[in-house]
């Protein structure tokens, strides 16, 4: 009978992970698909990229909020009922994302899409930390795995459908299609306990100035690894370095590297400290844009530096989240706030791009990108330095 309930125990959180792992395929599918989708979405809208780029900032605008009012409902009702309604939000606003014949309401469409994407992302990271402990780390990096595997077949499933129907709107009815049955079963499963916080953890495990250089890094990164992505496909077409099908499948090389990248950081977190990794992906970051910047003319070198950056930022982001698991009792609220910062990052990082992308030239692109990244170091040297939780 102890075995029996011993077994029982570990059957939920099994199955709520494999449900998160899912619901982040669908996170990366709709968030990697936009990039690759510009010009068809211009197209549609009959806007200039200065217009229709600020996608990039009403989407992440959303995403703030999103952010900010799910981290709030996770720590207060049961986690699978927000979820799911946040998938139902999300199936609702991808299915009008291709028939929207406007700029401004196409605008209005992925604010609300933004706030979906965020509920998913909030609840998954949160709720497999509640789940698993301190052992998140391997979940974790399989959590985000799965965000590359849906980012990996967005740009492959984009070039698919339009090489047989001529048009967007399969890809995004096919996601929000896919979103459905998924609500379904996370509605059905039990949600994991909402994590309390006592008076002496506000005060003494969750210090603001942590939070806020967190806040800062996830600030930087999210930036960059959002600007890579959304703008590589226009970047390597505009500058004549890949055709129109070419340029999908060097955005699908990015993500497939990235998502390969994270199988790895499942095994090299087992046996690396955080802070070890998130050096040495930034670094690999870094030598990876510099191959692009110092030969801008060549395809050969857009490849390896693509490839190179996809598998530097792989592990990243689930990394950090470990790293501040270790020095910080993680809750909804606190998590959202992380993803706040990631949203704001997201936001003005890739709409900066937008808007010089044509008065000084594409190769503004990787120049933002490669700042960006820079100034993670500083602080990730920052946090190194602050104590774990629980030190005095």
């Amino acid at each position: 009978m102890v075995a029996q309930a011993d077994a029982a125990s570990h059957v939920r959180p099994m199955l709520n992970t494999v449900a998160y792992y899912i619901a982040f395929i669908m996170l990366g599918l709709t968030a990697a698909v936009t990039g690759p989708a510009l010009p068809w979405l211009a197209e549609q809208t009959q806007s200039r990229i200065d217009q229709i780029s600020l996608i990039f900032v009403a989407g992440p605008l959303g995403y703030m909020i999103g952010s900010l009012l799910s981290g709030r409902g996770y720590d207060r009702f049961p986690g699978h009922r927000i979820q799911t309604a946040m998938l139902v939000l999300l199936a609702a606003v991808a299915a009008m994302v291709p028939v929207i014949p406007s700029v401004w309401p196409l605008l209005a469409v992925f604010f609300l899409l933004g706030i979906g994407q965020a509920g998913v992302d909030v609840g998954c990271n949160t709720l497999l930390v509640w789940a698993h402990g301190r052992k998140v780390a391997l979940v974790m990096n399989g959590l985000h795995f799965f965000f590359g595997i849906g980012s990996l077949a967005a740009p492959i499933v984009l070039a698919l459908v339009i090489g047989v129907t001529g048009s967007i709107r399969w890809v995004y009815w096919s996601f929000a299609l896919l979103m459905l049955p998924i609500a379904a079963w996370l509605w059905t499963l039990p949600s994991p306990s909402i994590r309390i916080e006592s008076p002496d953890d506000r005060g003494k495990a969750i210090p603001l100035p942590l939070v806020g250089l967190f806040v800062a890094f996830f600030v930087f990164y999210v930036g960059a690894e959002v600007g890579y992505g959304n703008w590589i496909f226009t970047y390597a077409t505009t500058l004549n370095l890949a055709t129109e099908t070419a340029a999908a499948y060097l955005t699908s090389a990015f993500w497939g590297f990235f998502t390969m990248g994270r199988l790895l950081g499942v095994g090299i977190s087992a046996r690396l400290r955080s802070r070890t990794i998130l050096y040495l992906d930034l670094l690999g970051c870094l030598l990876s844009m510099g191959v692009i910047l110092l030969w801008p003319a060549s395809s050969t070198a857009l490849w390896i530096g693509t490839l190179g950056l996809g598998l530097s930022m792989a592990s990243v982001f689930p990394t950090t989240l470990a790293f501040a698991e270790e020095r910080m009792r993680l809750t909804g609220k606190v998590t959202s706030w992380f993803l706040v910062g990631g949203g704001i990052g997201g936001m003005f990082w890739p709409g900066l791009i937008g808007q010089l992308y044509e008065p000084v030239g594409p190769g503004v692109t990787m120049t933002i990108i490669f700042i960006a990244i820079l100034i993670t170091l500083p602080v990730l040297v920052a946090l190194t330095l602050r104590p774990k939780k629980g030190a005095t």
